[in-house]
Protein backbone atom coordinates (compact mmCIF):
# COMPACT_ATOMS: atom_id res chain seq x y z
CA UNK A 1 0.00 0.00 0.00
CA UNK A 2 1.52 3.37 -1.14
CA UNK A 3 1.30 6.75 0.11
CA UNK A 4 -1.50 9.31 -1.11
CA UNK A 5 -0.84 10.29 -4.38
CA UNK A 6 -0.72 13.89 -6.12
CA UNK A 7 -4.76 14.15 -7.53
CA UNK A 8 -3.99 14.37 -11.44
CA UNK A 9 -5.66 17.50 -12.29
CA UNK A 10 -2.70 20.12 -12.66
CA UNK A 11 -2.77 23.30 -10.85
CA UNK A 12 -2.85 26.66 -12.32
CA UNK A 13 -2.17 28.85 -9.84
CA UNK A 14 1.26 30.68 -9.54
CA UNK A 15 3.34 31.10 -6.70
CA UNK A 16 2.85 34.05 -4.52
CA UNK A 17 4.56 36.87 -5.48
CA UNK A 18 7.34 38.35 -3.19
CA UNK A 19 6.26 41.47 -0.96
CA UNK A 20 2.39 40.39 -1.97
CA UNK A 21 2.26 39.41 1.89
CA UNK A 22 0.40 35.76 0.71
CA UNK A 23 2.54 32.75 1.96
CA UNK A 24 3.26 29.85 -0.11
CA UNK A 25 0.50 27.22 0.29
CA UNK A 26 1.43 23.92 1.11
CA UNK A 27 -0.39 20.47 0.40
CA UNK A 28 -1.77 19.46 3.44
CA UNK A 29 -3.86 23.15 3.59
CA UNK A 30 -5.41 21.26 0.15
CA UNK A 31 -6.40 18.85 2.88
CA UNK A 32 -3.98 15.76 1.51
CA UNK A 33 -1.60 14.67 4.20
CA UNK A 34 1.10 12.60 2.97
CA UNK A 35 2.92 12.38 6.41
CA UNK A 36 -0.28 10.56 7.69
CA UNK A 37 -0.36 8.16 4.25
CA UNK A 38 3.46 7.13 5.30
CA UNK A 39 2.67 6.74 8.53
CA UNK A 40 0.05 4.33 7.69
CA UNK A 41 2.33 2.54 5.33
CA UNK A 42 4.71 1.40 8.48
CA UNK A 43 1.61 0.59 10.77
CA UNK A 44 0.78 -1.89 8.18
CA UNK A 45 3.80 -3.55 7.07
CA UNK A 46 3.63 -5.93 10.09
CA UNK A 47 0.16 -6.71 8.64
CA UNK A 48 1.45 -7.49 4.95
CA UNK A 49 4.20 -9.44 6.21
CA UNK A 50 2.27 -12.09 8.39
CA UNK A 51 0.63 -12.86 4.64
CA UNK A 52 3.60 -13.50 2.79
CA UNK A 53 4.13 -16.27 0.76
CA UNK A 54 7.25 -18.06 -1.04
CA UNK A 55 6.77 -16.04 -4.08
CA UNK A 56 6.79 -12.80 -2.18
CA UNK A 57 9.68 -10.60 -3.57
CA UNK A 58 9.69 -7.28 -1.37
CA UNK A 59 7.93 -5.43 0.85
CA UNK A 60 5.39 -2.56 0.54
CA UNK A 61 6.31 0.48 -0.85
CA UNK A 62 7.61 0.42 -4.11
CA UNK A 63 6.02 1.65 -7.20
CA UNK A 64 5.02 -1.80 -8.20
CA UNK A 65 4.32 -5.27 -6.43
CA UNK A 66 6.71 -8.38 -7.29
CA UNK A 67 5.74 -11.62 -7.00
CA UNK A 68 7.37 -14.63 -8.15
CA UNK A 69 4.78 -17.13 -9.93
CA UNK A 70 5.23 -20.60 -9.41
CA UNK A 71 5.24 -21.23 -13.15
CA UNK A 72 7.43 -24.87 -12.61
CA UNK A 73 4.59 -26.33 -10.27
CA UNK A 74 2.83 -26.26 -13.74
CA UNK A 75 2.62 -27.80 -16.77
CA UNK A 76 0.32 -25.51 -18.63
CA UNK A 77 -0.75 -22.51 -16.30
CA UNK A 78 -3.43 -19.94 -16.53
CA UNK A 79 -3.30 -16.95 -14.74
CA UNK A 80 -6.76 -15.50 -13.13
CA UNK A 81 -7.51 -12.89 -12.08
CA UNK A 82 -10.52 -10.86 -9.70
CA UNK A 83 -11.39 -7.62 -8.95
CA UNK A 84 -14.35 -6.45 -6.59
CA UNK A 85 -15.76 -4.51 -3.80
CA UNK A 86 -18.06 -4.49 -0.77
CA UNK A 87 -20.93 -2.60 -1.56
CA UNK A 88 -22.87 -0.44 0.82
CA UNK A 89 -22.38 -3.25 3.17
CA UNK A 90 -19.23 -0.82 3.81
CA UNK A 91 -22.07 1.60 5.22
CA UNK A 92 -23.46 -0.43 8.41
CA UNK A 93 -19.52 -0.79 9.05
CA UNK A 94 -18.81 3.34 8.72
CA UNK A 95 -22.19 3.77 10.93
CA UNK A 96 -21.66 1.56 13.31
CA UNK A 97 -17.73 2.12 13.64
CA UNK A 98 -16.80 -1.22 13.21
CA UNK A 99 -13.98 -1.57 10.39
CA UNK A 100 -12.33 -4.97 11.63
CA UNK A 101 -14.60 -7.47 9.28
CA UNK A 102 -15.27 -5.51 5.89
CA UNK A 103 -11.20 -6.42 4.57
CA UNK A 104 -12.53 -9.84 5.07
CA UNK A 105 -15.51 -9.38 3.07
CA UNK A 106 -13.30 -7.34 0.24
CA UNK A 107 -10.77 -10.48 -0.10
CA UNK A 108 -13.82 -12.98 0.13
CA UNK A 109 -15.49 -11.53 -2.86
CA UNK A 110 -12.04 -11.88 -4.59
CA UNK A 111 -10.78 -15.07 -3.67
CA UNK A 112 -14.22 -16.77 -4.06
CA UNK A 113 -14.48 -15.43 -7.44
CA UNK A 114 -11.37 -17.04 -8.77
CA UNK A 115 -11.69 -20.09 -7.03
CA UNK A 116 -15.08 -20.58 -8.63
CA UNK A 117 -12.26 -21.17 -12.10
CA UNK A 118 -10.34 -23.69 -9.83
CA UNK A 119 -7.81 -21.06 -9.49
CA UNK A 120 -5.32 -20.87 -6.52
CA UNK A 121 -5.50 -17.20 -4.99
CA UNK A 122 -1.61 -16.06 -4.95
CA UNK A 123 -1.45 -12.40 -4.44
CA UNK A 124 -3.84 -9.54 -3.24
CA UNK A 125 -4.19 -5.81 -3.71
CA UNK A 126 -6.42 -3.33 -1.88
CA UNK A 127 -7.41 0.12 -2.65
CA UNK A 128 -8.87 2.27 0.24
CA UNK A 129 -9.80 5.75 -0.42
CA UNK A 130 -11.08 9.18 1.44
CA UNK A 131 -11.85 12.38 1.96
CA UNK A 132 -9.26 12.67 4.59
CA UNK A 133 -6.97 9.76 5.75
CA UNK A 134 -7.92 8.23 9.29
CA UNK A 135 -4.85 6.25 10.40
CA UNK A 136 -7.24 4.52 13.03
CA UNK A 137 -9.84 2.77 10.65
CA UNK A 138 -7.21 2.66 7.90
CA UNK A 139 -5.29 0.10 9.90
CA UNK A 140 -8.14 -1.59 11.26
CA UNK A 141 -9.50 -2.05 7.78
CA UNK A 142 -6.15 -3.30 6.73
CA UNK A 143 -6.27 -5.97 9.45
CA UNK A 144 -9.00 -7.45 8.34
CA UNK A 145 -7.47 -7.33 4.83
CA UNK A 146 -4.82 -9.46 6.14
CA UNK A 147 -6.82 -11.85 7.77
CA UNK A 148 -8.95 -12.42 4.69
CA UNK A 149 -5.49 -13.06 2.84
CA UNK A 150 -4.85 -15.37 5.59
CA UNK A 151 -7.76 -17.41 5.10
CA UNK A 152 -7.43 -17.79 1.22
CA UNK A 153 -3.88 -18.46 1.47
CA UNK A 154 -3.08 -15.45 -0.98
CA UNK A 155 -0.36 -12.78 0.31
CA UNK A 156 -1.24 -8.94 0.67
CA UNK A 157 1.85 -7.55 -1.60
CA UNK A 158 0.61 -4.02 -2.71
CA UNK A 159 -2.17 -1.67 -3.00
CA UNK A 160 -3.22 2.29 -2.66
CA UNK A 161 -4.17 4.48 -0.33
CA UNK A 162 -5.71 7.71 -1.98
CA UNK A 163 -6.56 11.09 0.33
CA UNK A 164 -9.63 12.93 -1.58
CA UNK A 165 -10.92 15.90 -0.03
CA UNK A 166 -13.99 16.86 -1.75
CA UNK A 167 -14.83 13.09 -3.02
CA UNK A 168 -15.87 11.61 0.23
CA UNK A 169 -18.05 13.16 3.56
CA UNK A 170 -16.10 12.83 6.01
CA UNK A 171 -15.85 9.24 8.15
CA UNK A 172 -16.67 8.55 4.95
CA UNK A 173 -14.10 5.34 2.43
CA UNK A 174 -14.39 3.24 -0.03
CA UNK A 175 -12.78 0.28 -0.64
CA UNK A 176 -11.64 -2.29 -3.37
CA UNK A 177 -9.55 -4.98 -4.24
CA UNK A 178 -7.98 -6.78 -7.19
CA UNK A 179 -6.55 -10.96 -6.51
CA UNK A 180 -4.60 -12.58 -8.89
CA UNK A 181 -4.31 -16.52 -8.88
CA UNK A 182 -2.89 -19.72 -11.02
CA UNK A 183 -4.97 -22.99 -12.05
CA UNK A 184 -3.56 -25.83 -14.87
CA UNK A 185 -4.98 -24.87 -18.19
CA UNK A 186 -6.76 -29.05 -17.90
CA UNK A 187 -8.25 -28.11 -14.64
CA UNK A 188 -10.19 -24.84 -15.30
CA UNK A 189 -13.86 -25.14 -14.05
CA UNK A 190 -15.97 -23.59 -16.77
CA UNK A 191 -19.28 -25.96 -16.37
CA UNK A 192 -18.69 -26.83 -19.67
CA UNK A 193 -19.61 -30.68 -19.10
CA UNK A 194 -22.39 -29.85 -16.76
CA UNK A 195 -25.30 -32.37 -17.85
CA UNK A 196 -28.26 -33.45 -17.21
CA UNK A 197 -28.86 -35.37 -14.12
CA UNK A 198 -25.98 -34.03 -11.85
CA UNK A 199 -25.93 -33.18 -8.71
CA UNK A 200 -26.48 -29.82 -7.64
CA UNK A 201 -24.54 -29.18 -3.98
CA UNK A 202 -24.73 -25.93 -1.57
CA UNK A 203 -22.30 -24.67 1.23
CA UNK A 204 -23.88 -22.65 3.67
CA UNK A 205 -22.96 -19.01 3.40
CA UNK A 206 -22.25 -17.05 7.11
CA UNK A 207 -25.48 -14.34 6.06
CA UNK A 208 -25.69 -12.21 3.33
CA UNK A 209 -21.94 -11.52 3.17
CA UNK A 210 -21.94 -8.54 0.64
CA UNK A 211 -24.58 -8.55 -1.20
CA UNK A 212 -28.11 -6.74 -1.12
CA UNK A 213 -27.03 -4.24 1.22
CA UNK A 214 -28.71 -1.69 -0.14
CA UNK A 215 -31.89 -3.55 0.14
CA UNK A 216 -30.71 -4.54 3.43
CA UNK A 217 -30.48 -0.46 4.60
CA UNK A 218 -34.14 0.19 3.37
CA UNK A 219 -35.34 -2.59 5.24
CA UNK A 220 -33.67 -1.17 8.20
CA UNK A 221 -34.47 1.93 7.23
CA UNK A 222 -38.25 1.51 6.77
CA UNK A 223 -38.79 -0.65 9.77
CA UNK A 224 -36.46 1.66 12.43
CA UNK A 225 -34.72 -1.71 12.94
CA UNK A 226 -32.47 -1.10 16.22
CA UNK A 227 -29.17 -2.74 14.88
CA UNK A 228 -28.58 -3.45 18.94
CA UNK A 229 -31.76 -5.84 19.22
CA UNK A 230 -31.24 -9.52 19.47
CA UNK A 231 -31.94 -11.73 16.86
CA UNK A 232 -30.96 -15.26 17.68
CA UNK A 233 -28.60 -14.52 20.65
CA UNK A 234 -26.75 -12.05 18.33
CA UNK A 235 -26.72 -8.23 18.05
CA UNK A 236 -29.12 -7.43 14.76
CA UNK A 237 -25.38 -5.33 13.64
CA UNK A 238 -23.39 -8.55 14.23
CA UNK A 239 -25.40 -10.77 11.92
CA UNK A 240 -25.79 -7.75 9.41
CA UNK A 241 -21.58 -7.51 9.62
CA UNK A 242 -20.61 -11.23 9.67
CA UNK A 243 -17.42 -11.81 7.18
CA UNK A 244 -18.14 -13.42 3.78
CA UNK A 245 -17.24 -17.03 3.87
CA UNK A 246 -13.55 -17.53 2.08
CA UNK A 247 -13.92 -21.24 0.85
CA UNK A 248 -10.44 -21.53 -0.77
CA UNK A 249 -8.94 -24.02 2.04
CA UNK A 250 -12.10 -26.29 1.74
CA UNK A 251 -12.47 -26.49 -2.09
CA UNK A 252 -8.22 -27.10 -2.36
CA UNK A 253 -9.31 -31.27 -1.92
CA UNK A 254 -12.25 -31.11 -4.00
CA UNK A 255 -10.63 -29.23 -7.15
CA UNK A 256 -7.53 -31.77 -6.37
CA UNK A 257 -9.90 -34.85 -6.98
CA UNK A 258 -11.73 -32.77 -9.75
CA UNK A 259 -15.22 -33.87 -8.05
CA UNK A 260 -16.52 -30.03 -9.29
CA UNK A 261 -17.69 -30.07 -12.83
CA UNK A 262 -19.24 -26.52 -12.18
CA UNK A 263 -19.01 -23.77 -9.20
CA UNK A 264 -20.95 -20.98 -8.81
CA UNK A 265 -20.21 -17.86 -6.35
CA UNK A 266 -23.42 -16.64 -5.20
CA UNK A 267 -22.74 -13.25 -5.31
CA UNK A 268 -24.78 -10.14 -6.70
CA UNK A 269 -27.55 -11.55 -8.54
CA UNK A 270 -28.41 -14.13 -6.08
CA UNK A 271 -29.06 -17.91 -6.36
CA UNK A 272 -30.82 -17.00 -9.92
CA UNK A 273 -28.15 -15.37 -11.61
CA UNK A 274 -25.17 -17.08 -10.36
CA UNK A 275 -26.14 -20.69 -10.90
CA UNK A 276 -26.93 -19.82 -13.99
CA UNK A 277 -23.59 -18.59 -14.99
CA UNK A 278 -22.30 -22.30 -15.26
CA UNK A 279 -24.73 -24.41 -16.98
CA UNK A 280 -24.12 -25.35 -20.88
CA UNK A 281 -26.88 -23.85 -23.25
CA UNK A 282 -29.72 -26.51 -23.17
CA UNK A 283 -29.39 -27.29 -19.76
CA UNK A 284 -31.78 -25.87 -16.43
CA UNK A 285 -31.30 -26.37 -12.71
CA UNK A 286 -34.30 -27.38 -10.18
CA UNK A 287 -33.24 -25.81 -6.64
CA UNK A 288 -35.30 -27.43 -3.88
CA UNK A 289 -35.86 -24.67 -1.26
CA UNK A 290 -36.14 -27.60 1.41
CA UNK A 291 -33.00 -28.83 0.71
CA UNK A 292 -30.89 -26.49 2.96
CA UNK A 293 -31.75 -25.27 6.52
CA UNK A 294 -33.11 -21.49 6.29
CA UNK A 295 -30.67 -19.12 8.14
CA UNK A 296 -32.40 -16.64 10.69
CA UNK A 297 -30.92 -13.51 9.60
CA UNK A 298 -32.85 -14.53 5.47
CA UNK A 299 -35.94 -15.02 7.66
CA UNK A 300 -35.89 -11.80 9.38
CA UNK A 301 -34.97 -9.96 6.25
CA UNK A 302 -37.70 -11.80 4.80
CA UNK A 303 -40.90 -10.91 7.06
CA UNK A 304 -39.26 -7.35 8.13
CA UNK A 305 -38.81 -6.61 4.77
CA UNK A 306 -41.94 -8.25 3.35
CA UNK A 307 -39.87 -9.23 0.62
CA UNK A 308 -41.43 -12.40 -2.22
CA UNK A 309 -39.33 -15.59 -2.55
CA UNK A 310 -38.67 -14.07 -6.14
CA UNK A 311 -37.11 -11.17 -4.57
CA UNK A 312 -35.05 -13.11 -2.03
CA UNK A 313 -33.61 -15.86 -4.62
CA UNK A 314 -32.63 -13.20 -7.35
CA UNK A 315 -30.92 -10.28 -4.34
CA UNK A 316 -29.65 -12.58 -1.73
CA UNK A 317 -27.45 -16.38 -1.23
CA UNK A 318 -30.39 -17.22 1.05
CA UNK A 319 -28.11 -19.07 3.29
CA UNK A 320 -25.97 -20.79 0.63
CA UNK A 321 -22.61 -19.21 -0.38
CA UNK A 322 -21.21 -21.53 -3.14
CA UNK A 323 -22.95 -23.97 -5.78
CA UNK A 324 -20.97 -27.27 -6.66
CA UNK A 325 -22.36 -29.53 -9.96
CA UNK A 326 -20.67 -32.75 -9.34
CA UNK A 327 -21.38 -36.00 -11.54
CA UNK A 328 -24.10 -38.57 -9.45
CA UNK A 329 -21.21 -41.13 -9.68
CA UNK A 330 -18.89 -38.68 -7.33
CA UNK A 331 -21.23 -37.26 -5.48
CA UNK A 332 -20.45 -39.61 -2.28
CA UNK A 333 -16.68 -39.13 -2.65
CA UNK A 334 -17.39 -35.65 -2.92
CA UNK A 335 -19.79 -35.56 0.31
CA UNK A 336 -17.11 -37.74 2.38
CA UNK A 337 -14.05 -35.35 1.45
CA UNK A 338 -16.14 -32.31 2.92
CA UNK A 339 -17.07 -34.11 5.92
CA UNK A 340 -13.59 -34.47 6.30
CA UNK A 341 -12.76 -30.69 6.41
CA UNK A 342 -16.12 -30.74 8.79
CA UNK A 343 -18.02 -29.45 6.30
CA UNK A 344 -21.87 -30.42 5.43
CA UNK A 345 -22.86 -30.93 1.15
CA UNK A 346 -26.25 -30.16 1.10
CA UNK A 347 -27.81 -31.40 -1.80
CA UNK A 348 -29.95 -28.76 -3.18
CA UNK A 349 -31.39 -29.79 -6.66
CA UNK A 350 -30.55 -31.35 -10.27
CA UNK A 351 -29.36 -29.85 -13.39
CA UNK A 352 -31.95 -30.91 -15.98
CA UNK A 353 -32.56 -31.02 -19.74
CA UNK A 354 -33.99 -27.09 -20.20
CA UNK A 355 -36.75 -28.64 -22.45
CA UNK A 356 -37.89 -30.51 -19.84
CA UNK A 357 -38.69 -28.16 -17.62
CA UNK A 358 -38.92 -24.87 -18.66
CA UNK A 359 -37.25 -21.88 -20.23
CA UNK A 360 -36.13 -20.82 -16.97
CA UNK A 361 -32.28 -21.47 -16.12
CA UNK A 362 -32.45 -21.44 -12.53
CA UNK A 363 -36.25 -23.02 -11.15
CA UNK A 364 -36.29 -22.71 -7.13
CA UNK A 365 -39.04 -24.69 -5.86
CA UNK A 366 -40.28 -25.88 -2.44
Amino acid sequence: MTPPTTPPEKSTSKPAAAGSGKSALAYREAGVDTEAGSALVERIKPLAASTATPGVVAGLGGFGALFEMPLADYDDPLIVAGTDGVGTKLRLAIETGRHDTVGIDLVAMCANDILAQGAKPLFFLDYFAAGKLDLDVAEAVVRGIAEGCRQAGAALIGGETAEMPGMYRAGDYDLAGFCVGIVERSRVVDGRDVAPGDVVVGLVSSGPHSNGYSLIRKILRDTGSDLGARLGGQPLADRLLEPTRIYVDLLGPVLERRLAKGIAHITGGGLIENVSRVLPSGTSVVLRRSGWPPLEIFEWLREAGRLTPPEMHRTFNCGIGLVLVCDPERLGELESVLDVAGERAYRIGEVVSRSARSELAVEIVS
